[in-house]
């Protein structure tokens, strides 16, 4: 079994808190203690990944305007769409030369590059075999200058976007809420001419619902939870659950226990977030679309919150495969579990790489 998680902000953990990602999680969190900073135990690095078997990446291209409150240190922000084109382009420029540098990492962008980093995989394989291959989800779509100018970054390799993180030029978005704009909708009908994946996480639910009838390409809430676990404005109601599996879409559990727990705030012990709690919103949808083949894991692991605010039993990224032996404990079919574990978000992916 191997796992895809749909959801990572590799490039921005790096050039925002230098987290390179090719040290483990202790690594960072070592060198991080030894200098005094205080912030949420790093759960993420390549070493973590390659243990856990994570062979597939949706790495992100985030860049975060400079109203919000989310970083106060800002590196990666903006204030106008050039600003933002910059800034994206110094993560894109990250993911190129970590591909370049180290042979444990593949850009994805092709399915014949996808097929190959699988390959690594196989049966007969080893440790030192294997590679984690990187397909970019540009989160927020203010980089892209105007609709038109997206075909530089289907040059560059982006193959999944989000129009929203919060609002932006294109859609109303989290804690900004709005329709998509004109902008916007421009921006669906260019990418339906590439088939790119859309990626409504972070979309506001006006804006979700004109998107998936306006789309005709795949699509995916790449980190989304139920409201199931909690009536919270970035998870998803039944109703947009169903819709995004009537376009054969799939969402990916994040693994923030703010979003899989009402009860749950900062200052809580692990314990009080139990990983049966990430089954449950996983257990969810698959009841509510009627089908296991629409949830996934896109766990936006260290994207705001460290290892003290994810569930108990996962550390880093290593431990993910016991999600895989949670859903095998409620009774859930050996299938079912691969494609929860990455084969859901896989057919995904493969509807929309070139050749």
């Amino acid at each position: 079994m191997i796992i895809l998680d749909a959801h990572q902000d590799i490039a921005y953990n790096a050039l925002q808190f230098d987290r390179s990602y090719t040290r483990s999680a202790w690594e960072i969190r070592r060198s991080e203690a030894q200098a005094g900073l205080v912030r949420g135990p790093a759960a993420n690095g390549l070493p973590d990944a390659l243990l856990g078997r994570l062979a597939v990446i949706f790495a992100t291209l985030f860049v975060e305007p400079n109203w919000s409150e989310f970083t106060p240190d800002k590196r990666c922000s903006y204030d106008t769409p050039q600003e933002a084109y910059r800034a994206a382009l110094r993560q894109w420029d990250y993911y190129q030369r970590l591909a370049d540098e180290d042979r444990r990492v593949r850009l994805i962008r092709t399915g014949a590059e996808l097929d190959a980093v699988l390959a690594t995989w196989e049966d007969g394989t080893t440790l030192a075999d294997h590679q984690v291959g990187l397909v970019l989800l540009m989160e927020g779509a203010d980089p892209i200058l105007e609709p038109r100018q997206l075909e530089e970054w289907v040059e560059r390799g982006v193959r999944i976007i989000g129009p929203a993180w919060s609002a932006t030029r294109y859609a109303g978005g989290t804690w900004r809420p709005g329709p998509l704009t004109d902008l916007g909708r421009e921006l669906l009908d260019v990418m339906a001419g590439f088939n790119l994946i859309l990626d409504l996480s972070h979309t506001t639910e006006e804006g979700y619902f004109e998107a998936l009838d306006r789309y005709p390409g795949p699509v995916i809430a790449s980190h989304s939870n139920p409201t199931r676990c909690w009536n919270h404005h970035r998870n998803l109601t039944d109703t947009q659950i169903r819709r995004m599996a009537e376009h054969d879409g799939v969402m990916g559990v994040v693994l923030y226990n703010r979003f899989l727990s009402e009860r749950w705030h900062r200052g809580l012990p692990k314990a009080e977030t139990p990983l049966d709690v990430v089954v449950v919103a996983i257990d969810h949808v698959c009841q509510v679309t009627g089908s296991a083949s629409h949830s996934g894991i896109g766990t936006d692991i260290d994207g705001g919150f460290g290892a003290d605010e994810i569930p108990e039993g996962i550390d880093t990224v290593s431990d993910l495969l016991r999600i895989a032996d949670a859903l095998r404990d409620r009774g859930y079919r050996e299938a079912d579990i691969e494609g929860i574990m990455g084969g859901n978000f896989l057919r995904i992916l493969r509807q929309a790489l070139p050749g």
